[in-house]
């Protein structure tokens, strides 16, 4: 597992240090990049996702080895089972409000600093009041954990 999460590690600081590298010299590269970076940074991705998956697939088997050894495992009922998804839907639900809010204000608040930049402090504050909406669905599921 060591090993996987060295290989991911030098594969996303290898990601990163070329794009820092085109970002600082951008116009001599873009005539002479060669053919095999954009091979290479595709099969680092690939790479990258082939990682990721060994170690959740590792990470889950460590996690019921580690039950087993615990012993003593809470049963969970239908109850609890439905009470648990209850408590998580405000927060589903609320991002997933807040995520189609800020893509609205956020490209509306574009147009308006591109045409009249010293709104720039309003359109923050209405993108501030569209992540509230998630927030509060944080809260409301937080508050819910704690009756159960």
């Amino acid at each position: 597992m060591t090993i996987t999460t060295t290989l991911l590690t030098a594969s996303t600081l290898g990601i990163i240090l070329l794009g820092i590298y085109l970002l600082m010299f951008p116009e001599p590269l873009r005539v002479s990049i060669p053919r095999w970076v954009k091979g290479s940074v595709g099969a680092n991705l690939v790479l990258f996702v082939i990682g990721i998956v060994v170690i959740l697939v590792g990470s889950v088997n460590e996690s019921l080895a580690a039950q087993s050894v615990a012993g003593e495992v809470r049963e969970v009922s239908i109850g609890l089972g439905l009470a648990l998804v209850g408590i998580g839907l405000p927060t589903g639900l609320a991002a997933i409000g807040a995520g189609i809010a800020v893509s609205s204000v956020g490209s509306a608040s574009l147009a308006v600093i591109v045409e009249k930049p010293e709104l720039f402090g309003r359109t923050l504050i209405y993108l501030g009041l569209a992540e509230g909406i998630a927030i509060y669905g944080l809260v409301m599921s937080i508050l819910l954990l704690g009756k159960i």
